[in-house]
């Protein structure tokens, strides 16, 4: 499941679950069971529709439509996980840098103590105060500490816009150095957003497909599952429970497992 908490702070989906195998195994065995069905010939005569040969054969080409989307989606999150992790990776130094180079720029002490406040929080430190009765979440709070260890990626974009707005307020800082200069900063925060936006709406679909292959395979009326337990209730009400064509069905397994 990144917009969520755990799509902000960049989650590490397991490249191949144990549940991503059964789905997978439950796809592989619900083919099984349609060509034994086949195989038994005109005997094989359900009179509910979900049940015929080729209601079968269409939701398995079904799911396996679902089951390789999800592949794809989730291994474009993958990337675009690692390209955001990446692109984020040196704010924390870089925001060092902006700061050094705001004290010897000759600013008033006031201002540069307020950026140094919003430097804390994308360092994930912690700064105390008197003056703030809330954390960020809403909650009370200690009124001698506040955390400011915000670190979700959102976070990250308001801290670096914040501090940027401080400097191009201020006519003291005028660095040399080019990826110091407010147009470069702007650069990189706008950068960064994308980065993070790109993410959102890999997460997004990402999500839909997992909900889409659950559907195919676990709705618990009309999925992949049930109906392969159905299949199995009328080849044993048709053949009989100690019946060679039970015995082939009856050992092709299908577990409902809902998790990616």
């Amino acid at each position: 499941m990144e917009a969520t908490s755990e799509l902000q702070n960049a989650p590490n989906h397991p490249k191949k679950s144990v549940s991503e195998t059964g789905h997978v195994k439950n796809a592989a065995n619900f083919q099984r069971l349609i060509s034994f069905c086949e195989g038994f010939g005109t005997t094989y005569n359900p009179a509910n529709d979900r049940l015929k040969i080729p209601q079968l054969h269409s939701l398995s080409q079904s799911v396996t439509t679902r089951i390789n989307e999800v592949r794809v989606h989730k291994t474009n999150f993958d990337n675009v996980t690692n390209i955001r992790r990446a692109a984020f990776e040196d704010l924390r130094p870089f925001a060092t840098r902006i700061i050094n180079a705001f004290i010897v720029s000759g600013a008033d002490k006031l201002t540069i103590e307020d950026a140094k406040a919003i430097n804390k929080k994308i360092q994930g430190t912690a700064t105390n105060r008197t003056d703030a009765p809330t954390s960020d979440s809403g909650d009370t709070t200690s009124s001698n500490t506040i955390s400011t260890s915000q670190q979700s990626y959102d976070r990250k974009i308001d801290h670096l816009a914040n501090l940027i707005e401080i400097l191009s307020q201020s006519q003291a800082y005028n660095p040399n150095e080019e990826e110091l200069k407010i147009t470069a900063l702007q650069a990189k925060l706008i950068n960064l957003q994308e980065k993070n936006n790109n993410l959102s709406e890999s997460y997004s679909r990402y999500s839909n497909a997992l909900l889409q292959r659950n559907r195919e395979l676990y709705n618990p009326e009309t999925g992949l599952v049930q109906t392969a337990k159905e299949v199995k209730l009328y080849i044993k009400s048709v053949y009989g429970a100690t019946s060679p064509e039970y015995n082939l069905v009856s050992r092709l397994e299908f577990k409902i497992r809902t998790e990616e």
